[in-house]
């Protein structure tokens, strides 16, 4: 799908696309990093750092300690490919590589799926705030629960039957 940004983003070809950027970053993509992007981007809703560790172990016939996801995680933090839900203690594929990592995360609560978005009206009034309270940002991502569209019909559907 192509975002309002022009980026084209899937979780297809998320892994590619991240591979790709650490060759122009200049930095390795190593064998595990595939694994843990494959397992990222398969997944359909965000995923906390032991079912990754849970999923690699499983795909690789033996356990796979902690650190060695953590690891891996904190490199694709650092450079921009994941974006850490706080409020689960999650990881979400980047739709917008290469952009600023600044933004929303709207989160669904009954699927789980997370979904990005970018305002600029949203992020200059936070940025208005931060310097009205002499405050240096350096990430922005909020975090909004609600229900996606497919939810909020499922639901809507459900109501009207009862």
């Amino acid at each position: 799908m192509t975002s309002d940004c022009g980026c084209d983003y899937s979780g297809a070809n998320w892994a590619t696309q991240i591979e790709s950027a650490c060759k122009r970053q200049g930095v390795q993509m190593t064998p595990l990093r595939r694994r843990v992007a494959d397992i990222l981007s398969g997944s359909s809703a965000p995923l906390g750092a032991y079912a990754i560790m849970e999923e690699l172990s499983r795909r690789e016939g033996k356990r796979v300690a902690p650190p060695t996801v953590y690891r891996t995680l904190d490199f694709f933090l650092e450079h921009g490919f994941v974006h850490k839900i706080e409020s689960l203690n999650a990881y979400t594929p980047c739709e917008h590589l290469g952009h600023a990592h600044h933004g929303m995360l709207m989160i669904c609560e009954t699927c789980g799926r997370s979904e990005e978005a970018d305002d600029d009206d949203v992020m200059r009034a936070i940025a208005a705030t931060a310097a009205g309270a002499e405050f240096t940002l350096r990430r922005v991502m909020v975090e909004a629960k609600g229900l996606c569209a497919r939810c909020a019909g499922a639901r809507q559907t459900r109501d009207a039957y009862r």
